[in-house]
């Protein structure tokens, strides 16, 4: 069975996990009162040595690649493109959104995931059931008013997402929201959703794979 190493660190909130095909052996969640910078090697070396893997052992390297925060993004997808390519691996990126749909109840249609983006605004992203009423975005990721989109909501909308905790005041009368334990990425999902998208054909380059912002960043947007 093909083993994935899998990163999420698109928030405060990371993990790194391990997986043969889509079963998840084990997950490290990162300390969120320190940064992923000093986090993310010590988890995964602590990760490798729990389920008893060498770090070639890793046949797929999993990330996510973003929305999310612009530094945990970074971190993230350089170490998964430096391990992919120290060990041989090959890599697959993977929308920070859609693994938060990956991880919604299968009932939860039709689905809005939701990161908060600073400024009122948010990220937002869209899914119908698809086969096996798997998630399928019809509207895909993109920044959005806040409070416009609020407006838009309607009664029988579900919701999933780390920004509904500060939205929650704002919720329209007869939408749905996912627990929270589903609403914050995982790396478990990260790596159940790209073997997902590897036995349908998809890799990526590690050369040129890229964290997703779907914005520039402050210093982008004040330079002259």
């Amino acid at each position: 069975m093909t083993r994935l190493l899998a990163l999420e660190t698109s928030g405060r909130a990371g993990s790194v996990a391990a997986l043969e095909g889509d079963k998840l052996l084990a997950e490290r969640a990162l300390d969120p009162a320190r940064g992923s910078a000093a986090t993310l090697a010590p988890a995964i070396q602590d990760l490798l040595t729990a389920v008893n893997w060498r770090p070639a052992d890793a046949q797929v390297v999993a990330v996510a690649t973003g929305p999310g925060s612009f530094t945990g993004l970074r971190i993230g997808v350089m170490t998964a493109k430096t391990l992919a390519y120290a060990l041989g691996a090959e890599v697959v990126g993977v929308d920070t959104l859609d693994v938060i749909a990956w991880q919604a109840p299968r009932a939860a249609r039709p689905l809005w995931t939701v990161l908060d983006a600073g400024r009122e605004q948010l990220f937002v992203a869209h899914y119908v059931a698809a086969a096996e009423n798997l998630p399928q975005p019809d509207r895909a990721t993109r920044l959005v008013d806040a409070g416009s989109w609020l407006a838009a909501l309607r009664a029988g909308d579900w919701l999933a997402g780390p920004a509904l905790e500060r939205c929650a005041p704002r919720l329209p009368t007869g939408v749905h929201v996912v627990e929270s334990a589903a609403s914050w990425p995982t790396a478990g999902a990260v790596g159940q959703l790209a073997w997902s998208q590897y036995l349908a054909g998809v890799r990526h380059d590690f050369w040129n794979l890229t964290p997703n912002y779907f914005r520039p960043s402050a210093a982008e947007e004040r330079r002259p």
